[in-house]
């Protein structure tokens, strides 16, 4: 039988944990991510994790063939990444009371199976209002293009969403915080003030005003603004993961959506904004160093107001790209006086490895491996290039960095 902390877990009930996941939305969605979980559960509880390596589960898996050479092939990798999303989505919304939780930890193909306290029946503090599960919402459609009117691929998410992260297993029993991440967060973490973790809605979303009937051609004035309504896929992901790392560090938070974040609320607390580079927040970074600058053609990060070679010059209209890039900034503010957090990609994919990169300990640990003595101190800028593989961002690389 499996065990955590010396307590054994008996197979039967990681077996029911296990078929209520893979019953979700999130693991219906996807079969590939359905066989890979399935897989490195049963292996686990068969006392054979041996197996559960990358190339291994490449050929049993993914039907490679002997031959097969995992640095050349990030199949499985890219697949470990997918999986361990729809479980934080998974866990942060439909499954958030359940008594036991299905762990994919960075860094290994070997699942954790983590028996989850009885929460009080009461909950008090500023947490996030509870809202429907993630699993009921429907994800929209792309809708056409026309006369350059785009339409970012999205969660059908609302703003009662992301609330539902402010209350997932908060009293759960998980490890204490890698000092890499104490070291990072540290300085964001300090006092009591609950946290502000912001996400910005995805700006001009267009919705077909008009049923089609084939008398003519849709055109650009058959869609209608849909403002303030929808958050990007990947910057659900980040709040999260976000939304996980304070849980487990039993650090209370706010979810803040869109308009709801005033500057009295970065004025009052500690905040962390998800993918506010489209937004009117962009004036909070705009004199740092690294900017994304979403006012040129193309869009590109630059540097103390140069463009930079850090540009996606071949976006396409729909926003699937094979690459990003990101920014993570954590500053003390002069404007709000308060620490201040940004992680912001130039498509939804940087912003989720962002926020994969700054609550993953060995990805943060691998990016800061050259900073200077005292860097925890400073206020700091990352600049990240992330490859995108079948709508997945892999780990980022770390391009550039400043601390002052």
């Amino acid at each position: 039988m499996p065990r955590i902390g010396g307590a054994v877990i008996p197979e039967d009930e990681v077996r029911a944990e296990l078929g209520r996941v893979l019953a979700s939305h999130e693991f219906r969605s996807s079969k590939r991510s359905e066989e890979f979980l399935r897989y490195v559960v049963e292996n686990t509880l068969n006392g054979r994790t041996e197996t559960l390596r990358e190339r291994i589960i490449g050929i049993e898996v993914f039907g490679r063939p002997p031959s097969y050479d995992p640095s050349e092939d990030a199949t499985v990798r890219v697949k470990a990444g997918e999986v361990r999303k729809r479980l934080g989505i998974y866990y942060s919304g439909e499954g958030h009371h359940n008594p036991l939780r299905i762990e994919l930890p960075a860094g290994t193909y070997v699942p954790e199976f983590r028996p989850i306290e009885t929460p009080p029946t009461t909950v008090e503090g500023p947490i996030a209002k509870v809202a429907a599960p993630v699993a009921s919402i429907p994800i929209p459609a792309s809708a056409p293009l026309r006369r350059k009117i785009w339409v970012a691929v999205l969660a059908g998410v609302t703003a009662g969403i992301l609330g539902a992260a402010g209350v997932s297993a908060f009293w759960m029993r998980t490890p204490a915080m890698s000092p890499i991440l104490e070291q990072f967060w540290g300085p964001v973490l300090q006092g009591t003030a609950p946290v502000s973790l912001c996400a910005a809605f995805v700006p001009d979303v267009y919705g077909l005003n008009r049923q089609a009937n084939g008398v003519r051609p849709t055109g650009a004035e058959d869609f209608l603004l849909l403002p303030d309504q929808f958050v990007g896929g990947g910057d659900l992901i980040a709040v999260s993961r976000l939304s996980a790392m304070l849980t487990r560090k039993r650090r209370a938070y706010q979810v803040r959506i869109g308009g709801e974040v005033s500057f009295r609320d970065l004025e009052t607390a500690p905040a962390v904004l998800v993918g506010y580079s489209y937004t009117h927040w962009r004036d909070i970074s705009s004199a740092l160093r690294y900017f994304i600058d979403a006012g040129r053609r193309p869009v590109v990060i630059t540097d103390n107001g140069s463009p930079t070679k850090w540009s996606l010059p071949n976006l396409p209209a729909d926003r699937h790209t094979t690459e990003d890039y990101a920014i993570v900034t954590r500053v003390f503010h002069p404007d709000t006086h308060s620490m201040l957090v940004e992680l912001a990609g130039i498509t939804q994919y940087g912003t989720d490895a962002a926020a994969d990169l700054v609550t993953n300990p060995d990805l943060l640990a691998e990016a800061l491996r050259d900073a200077a003595s005292g860097w925890e101190k400073k206020n700091l800028q990352l600049v990240l290039h992330v490859k995108v593989v079948s709508g997945s961002p892999s780990s980022p690389r770390l391009v550039a960095s400043y601390f002052w």
